[in-house]
């Protein structure tokens, strides 16, 4: 028996979106398929206290060895998708589906006189519309709510006989749930078009219905008949809330391999739902790793000759449609040869629009989610870690093991809004607490390598200060028990790296260079990163240091840079829209941030503020005789920031 604690996922691995997840036993057969809004909720509860659970779900949990999951759109995406796993690999802990009970589905006789919506189970009768599965409870509001604006007969076959002999319908008809076809309120036919607007409805056509009752509401308000006008308000709010667009199932005719990919320089996930008969019938994922200089049409065609070559390739394994989201090299060729071991006309295709590429996003969905997956386990392992810095340390030629690595990155529009990004690794784990942001303005912004400079300069000039205050906080006993009760904010740049990685080619790399050692900093190796081919540059070299693709000293220095960038963007965007927000009132000496807006708050603009005289700016609030002189003098002599867009401080918008 096994402990839930060997497999469970590590924390933050299990994405919050809805899907179904599996769990299997140690022959990876699945033993438990289950549905969820949120899958971290759910999947924590299994293993947060084993001992709480029920008895059943305690020996699936003890039983099983591993667990999967598969992320979809919505939670009518996986109700469908567990049902149809369920019933696909009948898992032995699923027990309430091993009588062939079935999910419900709402139903539209559409072969009867008077075509009746109603719930059903089980094998499905000709001439019926079925639309779901559905919850018990989903699927009772759902036809409920629809009722009410398509009002189709849902009662049963005794009933509409009751109804036509005695003349009088029954409580739907009186309550407008029913258009009572069998007292003739509406004809045969025009029921029979009801019904078929219901199944357009759920078929995927809300759109259309709803525009129609929205011009229906506003030529009832431009007639003054607000009564119907709210009617309608009202059914277009329970259209809206109904619909839910379908993008698992497709048309039962429908048999493809749909495929998507997240990818880096050096990897790629992808994922392929097969989908048969309109439905998922099974899923398969792969991180593979990417050949050099291969394009993303290369990365197809080698993927459809592994996938569908092999020599044990069932005949029925090839489907009719192969949807991808970029076609491979040479499509045709590779077409013709699939479809000569299908024995029939294969397709390959990049889905546009439509179900399809709706369900191509939920697969891309899912490839993202297991790469995010894959970068966590394989930057969490403590082997794989202390085999990157070992690479990496060999590769570099460094006497010392590489305890502290910290990346640097430059950000800018233009060279407007100039900032730089500091990330801390130790030990191969991010230490987030320790990273830091650059503001650079002057002659350091003028260009990337200036920069650079500026902010390893900086930096290190920092480390050298913290350095020389606590060699003199030691007294002369050498007892260091003074310095070591310094603030720690007085020592946060106390500790320096082993490595500095910065995000560029020679240009950067000679720059940060220099800086260290014109602060006589002999200790302290400098790499650079570029990105275009992944290169490692080191100062006062005509030649990159290669590492192969599959490095993992190569994969830590990618995975440090890209986390260097993403804070460097961060900062850069919060300090671009700070900036976007400067008004001419912030060259009032005095006037803060409260003052302004209550300033323009008073005034309603810029403008009427300019306007204003000495003694009118006193009466605003907190705005005194002095500062009054002040706002009307800077703004009279033009201001610093007379250029920039003024803001009302109130309501955020951009006044004249």
């Amino acid at each position: 028996m096994a402990d839930p604690s060997s497999y469970r996922p590590k924390p933050g691995e299990i994405p919050t979106n809805p899907g179904v997840y599996r769990f299997r036993d140690e022959h990876g057969r699945i033993i438990y398929v289950g549905k969820a809004k949120n899958l971290r909720s759910r999947l924590n509860s299994y293993f947060a206290n084993p001992a709480g659970l029920l008895p059943k779900t305690h020996a699936m949990v003890h039983h099983a060895a591993s667990v999967q999951w598969t992320t979809v759109g919505s939670e009518l995406e996986a109700l469908q998708l567990e049902y149809t796993w369920i019933k696909e690999f009948a898992p032995r802990y699923n027990l309430a589906f091993r009588d062939d009970k079935t999910y419900p589905y709402l139903a539209v006789s559409m072969g009867e006189k008077f075509p009746r919506v109603q719930v059903m189970r089980g094998e499905r009768r000709k001439g019926t519309k079925y639309f779901g599965p559905y919850t018990a409870g989903a699927i009772r509001e759902t036809m409920d709510t629809l009722l009410r604006v398509f009002p189709v007969r849902s009662c049963s076959p005794g009933v509409l006989r009751r109804a036509e002999r005695s003349g009088r319908p029954c409580l739907l008809g009186y309550i407008d749930k029913c258009a009572a076809p069998c007292v003739g309120r509406i004809s045969e036919e025009d029921h029979r078009a009801l019904a078929q607007d219901f199944c357009d409805f759920m078929g995927g056509e809300a759109k259309r219905f709803i525009s129609r009752l929205e011009k229906e509401m506003q030529a009832a308000v431009a007639t003054l008949d607000y009564e119907q006008a709210a009617r309608l308000r009202d059914d277009i709010i329970a259209l809206k809330k109904v619909f839910e667009r379908n993008a698992v199932v497709l048309a039962e005719d429908t048999n493809a391999d749909i495929f998507a990919v997240e990818q880096d320089e050096l990897e790629a996930a992808v994922q392929v739902f097969y989908v048969r008969g309109g439905r998922i019938r099974g899923q398969r994922g792969w991180v593979v790793e990417k050949v050099e200089d291969a394009t993303d049409a290369d990365l197809w065609e080698h993927l459809m000759q592994q996938v569908y070559g092999a020599g044990d390739q069932q005949q029925d394994a090839i489907p009719r449609q192969i949807l991808v989201p970029e076609l491979p090299a040479n499509h045709l060729d590779l077409a013709q040869w699939l479809g000569g071991l299908r024995h029939g006309k294969v397709e390959i295709k990049v889905p546009q629009r439509g179900e399809k590429a709706a369900l191509m996003d939920t697969v891309r969905q899912n490839a993202r989610q297991a790469m995010a997956l894959h970068k966590s386990r394989r930057a969490g392992d403590l082997t794989t870690r202390s085999l990157a810095l070992a690479e990496l340390q060999e590769a570099l030629d460094l006497p010392m093991p590489l305890l502290r690595i910290e990346c640097y990155d430059i950000s800018h529009v233009q060279g407007t809004n100039v900032v730089a990004s500091m990330v801390v690794v130790e030990d191969g784990l991010a230490k987030k607490g320790e990273y830091r942001k650059f503001a650079i303005t002057g002659d350091a912004a003028i260009d990337d390598t200036a920069s650079m400079h500026d902010v390893i300069t900086r930096r290190f000039r920092n480390y050298l200060a913290e350095q020389g205050e606590r060699a003199q906080a030691v007294p002369a006993s050498g007892d260091i028990s003074a310095a070591d009760a310094a603030p720690e904010a007085a020592r946060k740049f106390a500790y320096p790296p082993n490595l500095v990685v910065v995000d560029g080619g020679v240009p950067q790399v000679n720059a940060a260079s220099r800086a260290l050692a014109e602060l006589g900093i002999t200790d302290v190796a400098v790499v650079g990163l570029a990105k275009r081919l992944e290169e490692v540059w080191v100062p006062d070299s005509d030649f990159p240091v290669i590492l192969p693709r599959s490095s993992e000293g190569l994969y830590l220095l990618q995975r440090i840079r890209d986390e260097a960038h993403r804070f460097a963007i961060t900062f850069h965007r919060a300090k671009r829209g700070k900036a976007m927000t400067a008004s001419a009132l912030d060259a009032v000496p005095g006037l803060g941030a409260a003052k302004q807006k209550a300033l323009l708050g008073h005034f309603g603009s810029l403008k009427k503020v300019r306007a204003a005289s000495v003694d009118e700016l006193a009466q605003a609030p907190g705005i005194g005789p002095v500062l009054a002189q002040a706002v009307h003098d800077t703004l009279a002599a033009g201001g610093q920031g007379e250029a920039a867009p003024a803001v009302n401080m109130a309501t955020g918008e951009i006044l004249d």
